[in-house]
């Protein structure tokens, strides 16, 4: 199994001939488009297409929040026919959904229909083995990790969830992750749809995300969700993420590697992690 990073969130799995897209994203800009010039000036994280136009045999979206569900880059990568795979709706009213309503009406002018999948849940798609898995969105909003597992190898997708204490039962279940990919830059929000606000982080820290890596006994753990959308006040990051979070894995012995969007990882190439009996 190979990935290709995409940046920021979206990943590009390839085994036996097939191509399945994670959270990919082509126009970052969209995300605070809502804010209009407020937002004009923000440093937006470098994001590229699948290398596979129109080829992949299903998508995955860990949210239905716009960095991680993008209708175009969705549209660009699947197959006619192809199926999108993400979390159970929250069916709340119009003021509970507003984190999704962009992403959501996205999709369906796009003829893109949402397959809901709840937590633990495992289906087939060509040779991948896909597993939902339980994830905690910093806003409240339905979210699902992702377990991808071919050719004998097995990588988790957490999208940007906040910590939260399934790492063991994960572990448990599957032994243990040749890589995973893990949100890292621990912002802070302070959206107008959810107040008061909390000021805790609503994805994990560099911090939290070493700590994830170690409880789910991973080979490789590779960050994501960092570099970009500092937006004060209403999307805060932190600073140094991707240098925090290599020391706090490397204190824990675990492995890291910081990709570039397009970079390829070959997943047999990670050495699998020394379990303790």
């Amino acid at each position: 199994m190979r990935v290709r990073y995409l940046g920021w969130a979206g990943v590009e799995l390839e085994a036996g001939g097939e191509t399945l897209v994670i959270d990919p994203m082509l126009d970052a800009g969209a995300v605070f488009a809502a804010y209009g010039e407020l937002a004009a000036d923000l440093h937006l994280p470098e994001v590229i297409a699948p290398a596979g136009a129109r080829s992949a045999l299903a998508g995955l979206v860990t949210h239905l929040h716009r960095d991680h569900a993008d209708a175009d880059a969705l549209s660009g990568a699947l197959k006619s026919g192809a199926r999108l795979y993400g979390p159970r709706a929250g069916g709340g009213g119009p003021m509970e959904e507003l984190g999704t309503a962009q992403a959501a009406a996205e999709l369906e002018r796009a003829s893109l229909e949402l397959q809901e999948i709840d937590p633990w849940t495992t289906f087939t798609e060509g040779p991948f083995e896909i597993t939902a898995v339980p994830a905690v969105d910093g806003s409240g909003d339905p979210q699902v990790s992702w377990i991808v597992a071919a050719e004998g190898r097995r990588i988790l997708h957490a999208g940007d969830t906040m910590w939260h204490g399934f790492w063991w039962r994960m572990a448990h279940r599957y032994g243990h992750f040749d890589v995973a990919f893990l949100p890292i830059n621990g912002a802070a929000v302070n959206f107008p749809h959810r107040q008061p606000e909390s000021r805790l982080p609503a994805a994990m820290t560099p911090e939290h995300a070493a700590a994830a890596a170690a409880a789910l006994r991973t080979g490789l753990a590779v960050p994501i969700h960092y570099d970009g959308y500092e937006f004060d006040p209403y999307y805060r990051p932190v600073d140094n993420a991707a240098d925090t979070f290599a020391a706090g894995a490397a204190a824990r012995g675990v492995a890291t590697m910081m990709l570039r969007p397009g970079d390829l990882l070959h997943v047999h190439d990670v050495a699998k992690p020394e379990l303790a009996a």
